[in-house]
């Protein structure tokens, strides 16, 4: 009877103790009256192995469940579509800067496509770009509009392929989905300080804890001042992440978090020829570090903030409902000196750019969950109704007067024409309404996933350049997607799915032509997912065939828009996330991308491949903890990042090359070898070992961006 407790309680007084039984071992416990005499301190309560949830923290690199792939708590195994989960420790052992970087890892996505030049977390998800970010379930952002620091996130996911069914208007490509952090009930403490190449500084904390048995809360900080790559720029940020949340009893739980980001400057951006970078010209190669713009002109402010909730209630074990709501505004001012022709072969003309742009967004998305069984068929059935409202207010110009700068010998100071003639003076507002419905069935090994979508979209713009004159437009669609994943004993599941995307044009139609209609995206899939049982391994194997079409196309650039175009992407990726040992993670990612243009009016491209895209990636990292001897504390990390050719226009007259990058990590717990500094590890980083000079993509001859070199920070981080 080794874990009976077995306790008597005096009635009436309180003044006589309960005797508890552990075993053998009787233990007196304080009276009543003694209890309230005593001072009430709330232990810390130290990490606990608790079943992970798709919302929520992943110990180690191997995720088991996710939430983005069906807005329910389900395991990846038992999903029919390609999801990535990039956990919170990936993150930290790799020491991602940006969303962008902690995905360099993951199959079928290219990010830092901008390179050094990247102020916003863009990327490619098999071959379309400008990807819409979530963030908690909730849109976060407009296109690349908006950025969120890596250190206030849980988990960052993605899912692969068309996504409408779940989320609405979206990239045929998939969406990312970001998991901040968010109280979990328990205390943790961390501060951390770190160094590194350009002048880095930066320096943040992470504080959870346990007001009452019912309320936690956490708040995390940021703070960041470093230089850039390219000379005269920098990047500075502080920023908080706070959170409370509010679990009265075991069935109802309630969130409210926010977040403030200010960013004196954000970064930098800016494009350069091909002629100096993809290829010399009689002075050479222009350097890395040249820098286009004038000091003192050119700059990037960023504000952010949002608040919102995630309420969740569970009536009985059928029924579930949950809320969760967001508002949230990013303000921006750009002023930048942008490159506007070759000279000759030293020599740039340039001119002033500048323009504000901000976006204030509502969203809402509401839901019903019922689980119930039917003869032996298990249902998981989920209806909801989301909302999601925005304006956007856009000004864009440049200024009339031409400057010039030698990228051989810059010399800068020069007075810059700061009166700037907008051609873009824009506010739009844009709404969507969207009711779906999910069914998944569970048929012993057998999961199959149903589910369709309704939406009510409408967009109305402003254009203050003619008077105010407003034009717009509403637009309805309906999307579905079904897949099946049988779940064998050895722990293969193959899968195979259809989904289907929308996205509304925003471009005005030509006078007389009818409004233009939705893009739409499909894409057919098949798979293996191998999780080798009592191991924590996730190895993922995908094929797709993915279109996108009603894309608006011409013949010449006077010519009006038509809708015919048609963009197809075919592809196979391979992803693996392993602990292989006690000792040894990884993560491991292949993927080959093959895309055609395959209805255009413009026959130079037609049948062509869209530019940028690598046509192939390979990634590998490893991690090894030393957790015994000589070397214990210890960990070492490495990894290598190829990224393959690609496409420097769309009609394909010239290609990126291939590069191979290598990434490196040292760490060491103090506490192995110093007691006394329990909680303490110091961590180096290295990206782009060899700092290999490259160039990231082009999309045209007059818009290339080198990679970014090499960076080396150095962290001490202390937790209790």
């Amino acid at each position: 009877m080794d874990a009976a407790i077995v306790s008597a309680k005096a009635q009436g007084t309180g003044q006589i103790g309960e005797i508890v039984v552990e075993g053998k071992k009787k233990v007196k416990k304080p009276t009543q009256r003694q209890q309230a005499a005593q001072p009430v301190e709330l232990p810390r309560q130290e990490p606990q192995a608790q079943e992970e949830r798709g919302d929520g923290p992943v110990q180690g690199y191997v995720a088991q469940k996710s939430l983005t792939g069906t807005k329910t708590n389900t395991p990846l195994t038992k999903t029919p579509q390609a999801i990535s989960v990039v956990p919170r420790q990936q993150i930290e052992d790799q020491a991602a800067k940006t969303v962008a970087e902690a995905l360099r890892y993951t199959a079928g996505v290219f990010t830092e496509y901008r390179g050094s030049s990247n102020l916003h977390d863009e990327m490619f998800i098999r071959g379309f770009n400008y990807v819409p970010r979530y963030l908690n379930g909730l849109l976060y952002g407009s296109g690349s509009f908006g950025q969120m620091d890596p250190y206030f996130l849980e988990r960052v996911e993605v899912i692969k392929g068309p996504a409408s069914v779940l989320y609405g208007q979206a990239n045929p490509g998939g969406i990312v989905n970001l998991v901040s952090k968010l109280p979990t009930g328990e205390t943790h403490r961390e501060v951390f300080v770190e160094f590194g190449t350009e002048n880095r500084f930066a320096t943040g904390f992470d504080v959870g804890g346990v007001v009452s048995p019912e309320i936690s809360y956490r708040v995390v900080g940021v703070g960041l001042d470093t230089d850039g790559e390219v000379n005269y720029t920098e990047k500075k940020r502080v920023g908080v992440m706070p959170s409370v949340m509010w679990k009265p009893t075991e069935n109802t739980k309630l969130v409210v978090d926010g977040m403030y980001t200010y960013e004196p400057n954000a970064g930098f951006r800016n494009f350069l020829e091909a002629k100096g970078t993809m290829y010399p010209t009689s002075y050479g190669y222009v350097p890395h570090d040249f820098y286009m713009g004038e000091p003192g002109y050119d700059k990037y402010e960023r504000t952010q903030y949002y608040i919102g909730y995630q309420f969740e209630h569970r009536f009985d074990p059928t029924f579930t409902v949950r809320q969760s709501a967001r508002i949230s505004r990013i303000e921006t001012m750009f002023n930048t000196m942008v490159e506007s022709g070759v000279v000759d072969d030293n020599t740039f003309s340039r001119k002033a750019g500048a323009g504000p742009e901000e976006l204030t967004q509502f969203t809402v998305d509401n839901q019903v969950q019922a689980d119930f069984k039917t003869a032996f068929v298990k249902h998981k059935v989920l209806g909801g109704v989301d909302y999601r409202w925005s304006r956007r207010d856009y000004q864009w110009g440049y200024a009339a007067t031409l400057s010039y700068i030698d990228w051989d010998n810059p010399v800068y100071g020069q007075p810059v024409d700061t009166a700037i003639i907008n051609n873009t003076d824009n506010k739009t507002i844009t709404d969507q309404v969207g009711l779906y419905l999910q069914d998944q069935i569970e048929i012993g090994r057998l999961n199959l996933l149903a589910g369709v979508r309704h939406d009510w979209a409408s967009n109305e713009v402003t254009n203050y350049l003619k008077s105010g004159a407003k034009t717009s437009q509403d637009d309805t669609a309906t999307t579905w997607r079904a897949g099946a994943i049988y779940n064998f004993d050895n722990g293969i599941s193959p899968y195979v799915s259809f989904s289907q995307s929308f996205e509304p044009v925003t471009q005005a139609p030509a006078s007389g032509q009818a409004p233009f209609k939705p893009t739409t995206g499909e894409q057919y899939e098949a798979g293996i997912k191998y999780a080798p049982p009592g191991t924590r391994m996730l190895f993922t194997a995908a094929v797709f065939d993915l279109t996108k079409q009603n894309v608006l196309t011409r013949a010449i650039l006077t010519d009006p828009y038509t809708q015919i175009g048609e963009i197809r992407s075919r592809g196979l990726e391979l992803e693996a996330h392993a602990e292989l040992t006690e000792n040894i993670s990884a993560v491991a990612s292949y993927s080959h991308i093959d895309m055609e243009v395959t209805d255009n009016l413009d026959s130079t491209v037609l049948g062509k491949m869209p530019a940028r895209v690598p046509i192939d990636q390979v990634s590998l990292w490893g991690k090894y903890d030393f957790k015994d001897g000589a070397f214990n504390g210890l960990g070492l990390g490495a990894g290598v990042r190829f990224i393959g050719e690609s496409w420097g226009n769309d009609t394909n007259t010239f290609k990126v090359p291939a590069v191979a990058l290598f990434d490196a990590s040292v760490s060491y717990d103090l506490s192995a070898s110093f007691p006394n500094l329990k909680g303490t590890k110091l961590q180096v980083n290295a990206t782009n070992i060899s700092d290999e000079q490259y160039v990231a993509s082009c999309a045209s001859a007059g818009a290339c961006f080198y990679g970014s070199g090499r960076a080396v920070t150095g962290q001490i981080k202390y937790s209790w």
